[in-house]
């Protein structure tokens, strides 16, 4: 038996003999060698997996070694990392140990070649185990059983601790029966959640059908009526009670809650007194009549006859004193004009409480936001459900909406804008001109992966600055998926980013996101001096700083590339394994010694080189999405595969989207805007279908998204009854009333600064088209209140800012958010409510810090308005 150390150099072997060496796997003895027996019993159990994941990594390193320099002749340097005259039986043992993918690597090849010229005379060898276990006998190399992988050697009694083949049985069966057992527990935790939702979601139906079987719909009835000079009107309300709450509604010839806000006092002006007065039965002599506070309407001067009316509403109430005289309530109603005054009358009786409306409805809120957080159900589904139970509660509190009125509550603009939008894109996909697209927008950033997103963020940003952001989502997603796909990138992160940017530029112009279209087309915003040119003049500048601070947070929260990667590049993932094999096989060497020194320099220094060639990629990977090596041929291969498919059919298309484009730029001209955005988008769906002129629609209505649709209308008629609840108002009342406790001198930015994170808080939170309906009410009575004497433009500005850059804040916020989730989720990429809250709420924060800083300096500062 050989036991010295063999000081004689060894020839490198040819590349067919290395080719079938690296093929072999190792089971039997080997397994026993590396640790105790029942990790030899586990290493056996699973050796059929294992064997063949070593193989694969062996191929592909042999593949290497053969395109290596260009040839198939390797040298010694490079067929191993070891010098033979280094080698003793016991660094030869400690390789007998190692990982097989590990032992057979051609790295280690002088090893195999020792131990074969060493022992291939000797019938059999006793060697000192690892980790204290029985000598084992090990087999003739020529018969070599373990490197063949043919025959388990028969381990005898001692060497196993008394494990049996039979063992590798049991061991089997007891795993498969608890990996059943954790089965079962899984299914039945899910059958289990499965039933709570179904019985809450049955609980929620049961409920809104059984109030909508008991309670009548709402009529409201406008009575008509005059009350001349010196005459008070009344109205006799049959009650007995000793307490009424009476909401009044009042048509006529009126000033406006707003302009009425304006004057500094009432006196001398003409007007209508209303009040809620309690009189006694006639029996009840003596007994005075009791009166509410008097409801003061200013009336427009020399216009009360044929005039268009003004709505006016308030809440009267009434306590009397002595409960036990019969009586009975009235409205009256004076006038100290000289001429008679037409109005027109509706009450209701115990009016909405707004304290209970408002628990209500944050109750409802957070109904919902569970639904679509935790995706309980489908987020359409969770928004017709909550916005049915919604009109159930407005019911039991007497105010069910009829038919006519709930259709009212739905944003016709917008959904008529979605769906004409939608027929478009489908049309124009059939071009191939979105992969036409994705392909030059591949070859102009040449594969980077942060150019590529800078382009699309700032094409989205430019054309949502003059098109509607919804209609530039719907032109860019497809074209973003596309070229995601082509590039194996993730194409989540990259929709958001895009759709982030949407909402940003849309902020700048009056056109450019429906928050703005409501605030710029409101008659107190116009009279206020504020155009197009002014608008845009004031919002563009504070979002170049907005798109410079997103871009950076951006970089910041994927400087890790590889989270916008589909998978990681398969050159890194093999190196990566590498590393972890032998990286794994060093840590496995015993303690320190001479022999186990001279197999773990080679081990290190083979990691060293794989670690160097792993920063190498990964330094590349970080720049680029296609490796540059691969870039031309890649491009080569999208231009060939992604062409323009129907050229008629393109520039059919081009005359629809070029006429739907320009009458979007018209609107910002006055005598041109006559046809809103809803009604200029379905015109050019309709001119695009003529000139298609297709015999079957079908294909075509099948690529809108009508899930979008039915959740934007659900969600119109949820916010409106969440405002018929009282908690928008609410919001806005509470703006109002801090404003006033501050000092005249400070008033200017408190309010600012309220409209703006107020404003921009709740519309991350509720959608912004309703939201920004109420504010506008808000701010335009801020601006025209005499006792504040707040200027209106700079609260116009941070409301513009709070509405359109709030709606980054979560999946729900921002119309364009939900059409980009649709839309991508169509194409098979579905990103939920926490996956765009973790990336847009940071975000949305940094939008409102930038702004008010941007709106303090400007109007606190140096008085820009």
């Amino acid at each position: 038996m050989a036991t010295g150390i063999v000081n004689q150099g060894f020839e490198h072997e040819n590349t067919e003999r290395l080719h079938s060496n690296t093929y072999r796997s190792i089971e039997g003895d080997v397994d026993s060698v590396e640790g105790s027996g029942s990790s030899a019993l586990d290493k056996h159990c699973n050796s059929g997996e294992r064997n063949e994941k070593y193989r694969e990594a062996i191929n592909d390193f042999d593949k290497d070694l053969y395109n290596l320099n260009g040839s198939s002749e390797i040298s010694k340097s490079q067929y191993s990392l070891v010098s033979s005259g280094d080698l003793t039986a016991g660094a030869v043992q400690l390789w007998l140990g190692l990982p097989e993918e590990v032992k057979y690597d051609p790295a280690l090849a002088a090893f195999r070649r020792y131990y074969e010229s060493e022992y291939e005379n000797v019938e059999e060898i006793t060697l000192k185990p690892r980790n204290s276990l029985p000598r084992l006998r090990l087999p003739t190399v020529k018969s070599a059983p373990h490197l063949n992988n043919n025959v388990l050697p028969n381990l005898k009694d001692e060497a196993t601790n008394g494990f049996k083949i039979s063992a590798c049985e049991e061991k089997n069966q007891e795993k498969i029966q608890e990996e059943e057992t954790n089965m079962r527990k899984t299914s039945t935790s899910a059958y289990v959640k499965h039933l709570i939702k179904i019985s809450i979601l049955l609980a929620c139906w049961m409920f809104f059908t059984i109030v909508f079987m008991m309670y009548n719909e709402k009529v409201e009835v406008f009575m008509s009526s005059s009350v001349a000079p010196g005459e008070v009107k009344s109205y006799i309300i049959d009650l007995k009670e000793d307490k009424l709450s009476l909401s009044l509604s009042l048509s006529g010839p009126f000033l406006s809650e707003q302009w009425q806000a304006k004057l500094n006092s009432t006196e001398g002006v003409k007007k209508m007194e209303v009040w809620l007065e309690r009189r006694p039965d006639d029996d009840s002599r003596g007994v005075s009549v009791e009166i509410s506070k008097t409801w003061e309407i200013v009336l427009l001067e020399n216009e009360t006859d044929f005039c268009e009316g003004e709505l006016r509403s308030n809440v009267l109430e009434l306590k009397t004193l002595n409960a036990t005289n019969n009586g009975s309530y009235a409205v009256a109603i004076r006038t100290n004009a000289n001429e008679t005054i037409p109005f027109q009358m509706s009450y209701k009786i115990e009016p909405l409480d707004q304290t209970s409306g408002v628990i209500y409805a944050s109750i409802l809120l957070l109904g919902l936001y569970v639904l679509i957080i935790f995706e309980i159900i489908n987020r359409t589904m969770a928004a017709v459900i909550l916005s049915t139970t919604a009109m159930a509660v407005l019911s039991l509190l007497g105010e069910r909406p009829s038919l006519p009125e709930l259709i009212s509550w739905l944003d016709m603009e917008t959904l008529l804008l979605l769906f004409s939008m939608m027929l478009l894109v489908a049309i124009m996909a059939e071009t191939g001109l979105f992969d036409y697209l994705a392909v030059y927008t591949f070859e102009v950033t040449r594969g980077k992966i942060w150019p590529l997103i800078s382009v699309l963020c700032g094409i989205t940003a430019m054309l949502s600055t003059f098109l509607d952001n919804v209609t530039t989502v719907l032109l860019m997603t497809p074209v973003t998926i596309r070229l995601c796909e082509v590039m194996d990138m993730d194409p989540i992160p990259v929709l958001m980013s895009m759709v982030i940017y949407s909402n940003i530029g849309g902020t700048a112009t009056p056109v450019g996101d429906p928050p703005n279209v409501i605030i710029a087309s409101n008659k107190a915003v116009s009279q206020a001096g504020i155009n197009f040119t002014n608008f845009t003049l004031h919002m563009a500048l504070g979002i170049v700083f907005v798109c410079l601070q997103t871009y950076v947070q951006l970089r910041f929260i994927y400087r890790d590339t590889n989270r916008l990667r589909l998978n990681e590049p398969r050159e890194i993932q093999d190196l990566r394994q590498q590393i972890s094999i032998w990286r794994r096989a060093a840590d496995s060497l015993p303690h320190l010694s001479r022999d186990e020194q001279v197999v773990r320099e080679r081990l290190d220094k083979k990691i060293r080189k794989l670690t160097s060639q792993l920063d190498l990629f990964v330094r590349e990977s970080k720049k680029r999405a296609c490796p540059k090596t691969t870039f031309r041929s890649t491009l080569a291969e999208m231009k060939e595969k992604y062409k323009i498919r129907n050229k008629p059919l393109l520039a059919k298309s081009s005359v629809a989207i070029g006429f739907v484009v320009l009458v979007f730029f018209l609107h910002s001209i006055p005598e041109f805007n006559r046809v809103s955005l809803g009604w200029t988008a379905l015109l050019g769906a309709i001119l695009l279908l003529i000139l298609a002129d297709r015999e079957d629609l079908e294909p075509v209505l099948h690529r809108v998204e009508w899930s979008t649709l039915l959740f934007f209308a659900a969600l119109f008629v949820f916010m409106e009854a969440l405002s018929k609840l009282g908690l928008i108002v609410f919001i806005g009342g509470l703006t109002e009333s801090i404003i006033l406790k501050v000092d005249e001198s400070a008033r200017l930015a408190v309010a600012i600064l309220l409209i703006l994170w107020v404003s921009g808080l709740t519309s991350a939170f509720v959608d912004n088209i309703p939201l920004t309906t109420m504010m506008i009410r808000v701010v335009t009575s801020l601006g025209s209140n005499p006792n504040l004497n707040l200027p209106m433009q700079p609260l116009i500005w941070a409301l513009c800012y709070g509405a359109c850059l709030g709606g980054n804040g979560t999946l729900i916020g921002a119309s364009a958010n939900v059409v980009c989730a649709g839309v991508a989720e169509q194409h098979g990429y579905k990103f939920t409510f926490m996956n765009f809250f973790k990336i847009g709420f940071p975000i949305m924060i940094g939008h409102l810090v930038v702004a008010s800083l941007y709106l303090i300096i400007c109007h606190c500062v140096f008085a820009w308005h």
